[in-house]
């Protein structure tokens, strides 16, 4: 049986604090994490981002002009699933990471509206140490975002630099 990583340590008598990421050697290829909780969508969240990004399509913004289209209804714009799905998978992913290094291979496989509760996975691709950076690795991650009913509506491969453990900063002891 593999070992479980820790999600709190101890800092104290019958006192533990929560702690996020992991370090390099952790990680194992094939190795999928479910992201929890989920993410119920809201038109708040449609309009901000949509506005934020300067994305003004009149088919996330505009309820009227969206009732004409194919979907009946806004359209949650893009930007939005992406940086849901991308923030839910980090605490479990690369919390501890150094930088992310790129996203590749984004696919929007299904309509996502105000309302659908998001959940996402991520799936260990591949991971390496670093050749230019001794006391870290590269992580290499497919995340997909599931509507509740199982339907995915995204998928991505991500890489980030982690630390090795012997030289990891514990930077959950600082706060």
């Amino acid at each position: 049986m593999k070992k479980m990583v820790a999600a709190h340590k101890k800092v104290g008598k019958q006192r533990y604090r929560e702690t996020h990421g992991l370090f390099y050697e952790d990680f194992e290829v094939g190795d999928v994490f479910e992201h929890r909780p989920g993410r119920t969508l809201t038109d708040v969240d449609n309009m901000w981002q949509s506005l934020l990004s300067l994305n003004t399509h009149p088919l996330h913004i505009d309820a009227v002009y969206a009732s004409k289209t194919e979907w009946k209804r806004p359209l949650m714009s893009s930007l939005v699933t992406l940086a849901i799905v991308g923030g839910m998978s980090l605490n479990s992913t690369s919390a501890k990471g150094v930088a992310n290094l790129g996203w590749d291979r984004i696919r929007l496989t299904a309509p996502v509206f105000v309302g659908d509760t998001l959940y996402a996975e991520s799936r260990v691709l591949a991971k390496r140490r670093s050749r230019s950076r001794a006391k870290q690795g590269v992580v290499t991650v497919e995340t997909q975002g599931l509507k509740a009913d199982g339907t995915v509506v995204m998928t991505f491969e991500r890489s980030f630099l982690v630390p090795l453990r012997r030289h990891g900063v514990d930077v959950d002891a600082n706060y």
